[in-house]
């Protein structure tokens, strides 16, 4: 029975959050919008758990690059209402729309001159009414079994601010070098503050070939190091290209080529994407993001690749140290 109750709860609480994508409407859009083309901050309001909601919302605002606090709504009528300015947004929570102590602050918000939206499931409610905007997060029944206690509600909130959070994220270009700027303690953060030549494979155990090599030489070369891409080399040992997955599902799809006479030449990328020994980590990182691309050749002084660098090490995949230690 205690299974049964759980999976319940979370069936239960799964179609509310499926419900909610028939709630996006334009206010939404509007609302990220005003947020991106305001000077000022995101403040959420809430209490009770509504407030908790709240909380992690704004954590996740501004760990994703948007300038966010939390206003608890007893203390802003004490003193606290002097943080808020016209160029902010105010984001107010409750599931009833009838919470007392916010329903008195939000006039007097609106005198303040800054935007207002509500997250709610009473779209006719006294808090809506205050409201510029009013986001949908309403649900057909609690996850408790007395119809009572915050659950699906809150879980309503809770994924409605996350989905605000993408949309910022999406909006802003808000990039992972950007969030570990905001998070210097994390695993990946510690990680992608490194350097370049601190992770990367050396080029005496890349997969290296010379330029004018055969196709089929180079598939070898390629399966026998399995890192998805071999470096072609010329005659003065500088990069002369990189030969890859993508290159040679390409060179399938165009079709008659003869894999032991076709030089290396003829398919692979010349001039590929490269960075220096000297780079950090996370411009490694976003320039793979960006090109789509998984392996990138390090390239020293007058063109001489110094190595090889692959997405799996970069996420974790590899040994790595931090300060003579192991990771």
């Amino acid at each position: 029975m205690i299974i049964e109750d759980a999976i319940e709860v979370l069936k239960i609480e799964a179609q509310s959050l499926l419900n909610l994508t028939e709630k996006i409407d334009a206010s939404f859009e509007t609302l990220v919008n005003d947020i991106c083309s305001s000077s000022g901050r995101v403040i959420i309001c809430g209490i009770g758990k509504s407030g908790l909601i709240g909380r992690k919302i704004a954590a996740t605002l501004s760990s994703t690059g948007t300038n966010a606090m939390f206003l608890h709504p007893v203390e802003a009528v004490h003193g606290d209402l002097g943080m808020v300015s016209r160029d902010d947004v105010v984001i107010a929570i409750s599931n009833s729309g009838e919470t007392n102590e916010l329903n008195l602050l939000l006039p007097v918000i609106k005198e303040v001159g800054c935007r207002l939206a509500g997250f709610t499931g009473k779209l006719n409610s006294t808090m809506a009414g205050f409201c510029d905007l009013v986001i949908d997060t309403g649900v057909e029944k609690e996850a408790c079994p007395l119809n009572m206690a915050p659950t699906s509600s809150t879980t309503a909130q809770l994924a409605m601010g996350d989905a605000l959070a993408v949309a910022l994220i999406n909006k802003k270009n808000f990039q992972k070098s950007d969030f570990i700027r905001s998070h210097p303690g994390g695993a990946l953060g510690q990680r992608l503050q490194c350097r370049v030549g601190e992770l990367m494979l050396d080029i005496k155990a890349s997969p290296c070939i010379e330029a004018g090599a055969t196709m089929a030489q180079a598939v070898l070369c390629m399966d026998k190091f399995r890192l998805g891409a071999v470096l072609v080399l010329d005659a003065a040992g500088e990069l002369a290209g990189i030969l890859t997955d993508g290159d040679i599902r390409h060179s399938i799809a165009k079709g008659g080529l003869d894999y032991d006479k076709t030089p290396v030449d003829d398919v692979m990328t010349k001039s590929p994407r490269s960075l220096d020994p000297g780079s950090f980590l996370y411009d490694a990182l976003n320039l793979m993001e960006k090109h789509e691309i998984t392996v990138l050749p390090i390239v020293g002084e007058d063109n001489q690749p110094s190595g090889l660098l692959h997405l799996h090490d970069i996420l974790g995949k590899g040994t790595f140290k931090f300060n003579g230690g192991s990771q």
